[in-house]
């Protein structure tokens, strides 16, 4: 392909580079430059590539696209952004894969692994069609699983996963969206036809600085598609709603919206609830369990009503599907007269979740385990503390993912949000032996929370990923004290 088409609709400040030059591959890591390749320098938050524009010419790139005039004598073309040029320009090398399926984008602090899961699920059951999915725990194309390292990838390796998708006959997307992903433009150039809302509570304020900064940001993704779902469930609601389409649908569990959820029942296998649309009352069962599954389920079924699936095929569909792994997920503990669950929350909203659907099925004492991640958000871990010690009966607190942080300097941040008052907690910071603590005190009818995990089998310590499944922790322990 030639330069100048791949610069198409791109914001060209200046260049001296050949446009006419054919062009073979793009890179943004020069190590992965080839003979023939446009090398893309973009600015990130550890390193800098246009430190790196003369070993990518060394291997061979013909030309550098870039926001920053280059220091060496190197073929260039300088660009107002160089995020949203490298996104433009993966849209035009793939040949805008986006626009030959059908894009489902779901944004939110909680709930988009859940949702998409689901959604994708209820779409294959409903239509027949292969969905292509992209998310947190891992890409999948069809049924192929793709490992991924963060919940919506580059753009460049975004676009590339939608051409593989178009090419294994995807007819659908479903798109975890996440704030970075807006802000740092990895979705540029994609038009989605539906964007959903789940809900905004404190989370990436390292980043975003301020609640509101995190709410603009998310409502970005809904100025750039044609229909919308969106909870009313949440305080940042209007702020999402003014930027939507006009083709909105909103959900609510027990409020005033278009779709709503009543009559519902919390167990410990999953919910069943009365979705309510227009003259509609149908029954729905997920066998998923905690209050949450039914927001997801209602933006799962918003989304189906969006697309044109009718309502009682798509809730039919929800009873089959399968949750995901480390969502509220059920460890096998035989033989014993307790329960385990496994759960992602590591937000103060995921956390309060969480707990409270605990607490609608939990008979005896309820269990929590948790940490917080360093190099994150720390306003977060002294309310984390006091939503533990207000909503469970024991709290262990432990280390989660420390990264280049002093774990117990973390663990002091989440003790100072618990009233002094509160006698109800224990400090254990290796994580498996906190584990093991918790089994040992665990007694009949109790439940057992290890949140902040989920799907991840690594714990992050100075850097480096040390393998840990707690799964396998589980495990280990019923077999030691079998």
């Amino acid at each position: 392909m030639k330069l100048k088409q791949l610069l198409r609709d791109v914001p060209v400040l200046e260049f001296t580079a050949d446009m006419e030059q054919d062009i073979d591959n793009v890179v943004c890591d020069s190590r992965k430059a080839t003979a023939g390749s446009l090398f893309l320098a973009v600015s990130g938050f550890s390193c800098d590539g246009n430190q790196f524009i003369s070993m990518a010419m060394a291997k061979g790139a013909t030309a550098v696209v870039t926001a920053r005039q280059p220091a060496e004598k190197v073929p260039y073309v300088l660009v107002e952004s160089d995020r949203m040029a490298m996104a433009l320009i993966a849209c035009n090398f793939y040949s805008h894969p986006a626009k030959d399926m059908t894009i489902i984008g779901v944004t939110g602090t909680n709930g988009k692994t859940s949702t998409t899961r689901m959604l994708k699920q209820v779409l294959e059951k409903t239509t027949g069609a292969k969905v292509g999915l992209i998310g947190t725990m891992e890409n999948m194309v069809g049924d192929q699983v793709i490992p991924t390292e963060r919940t919506t990838p580059e753009s460049l390796e975004l676009q590339g996963l939608l051409s593989r998708m178009r090419s294994a006959g995807c007819s659908y997307v479903v798109m975890e969206v996440s704030s970075h992903a807006i802000a740092l433009e990895r979705i540029g150039g994609i038009h989605f036809d539906v964007a959903a809302f789940t809900n905004l509570t404190q989370d990436h304020l390292d980043f975003h600085k301020t609640m509101e900064n995190y709410c603009m940001t998310k409502a970005k993704l809904f100025r750039r598609c044609d229909r919308a779902v969106i909870s009313r469930d949440n305080a940042y609601f209007e702020v999402i709603r003014n930027a939507a389409p006009e083709q909105m649908l909103t959900t609510s569990v027990g409020g005033d919206a278009q779709l709503t959820a009543g009559d519902i029942s919390l167990r410990t296998d999953g919910v069943s609830f009365t979705a309510n649309y227009r003259d509609w009352k149908i029954p729905v069962q997920v066998q998923i369990p905690g209050r949450f599954t039914v927001c997801n389920a209602l933006t799962v079924l918003g989304i189906a009503l969006q697309l044109g699936v009718p309502l009682e095929d798509a809730a039919k569909a929800l009873t089959d599907v399968r949750g995901a792994r480390g969502r509220a997920e059920r460890i096998p503990t035989p033989e014993k007269p307790y329960t385990v669950l496994l759960d992602y929350a590591h937000t103060p909203d995921g956390l309060e979740n969480i707990l409270c659907s605990a607490r609608n099925f939990c008979t005896g004492r309820l269990i929590i385990l948790f940490g917080c991640g360093g190099d994150r958000d720390p306003g977060k871990r002294p309310i984390m503390g006091e939503i533990a010690a207000r909503l469970a009966d024991f709290v262990v607190i432990t280390s989660d993912n420390p990264r280049t942080e002093e774990p117990m300097a973390i663990i002091c941040d989440i003790v100072s949000g618990i009233s002094t008052n509160h006698k109800n907690y224990v400090i254990i910071e290796d994580r498996r032996q906190a584990i093991r603590y918790a089994m040992d005190i665990a007694g009949k009818n109790d439940i057992i929370v290890l949140a902040g995990k989920g799907h991840e089998t690594y714990q992050e310590i100075n850097g480096v990923k040390y393998h840990l499944d707690e799964r396998e922790e589980v495990a280990a322990y019923l077999k030691e004290t079998r």
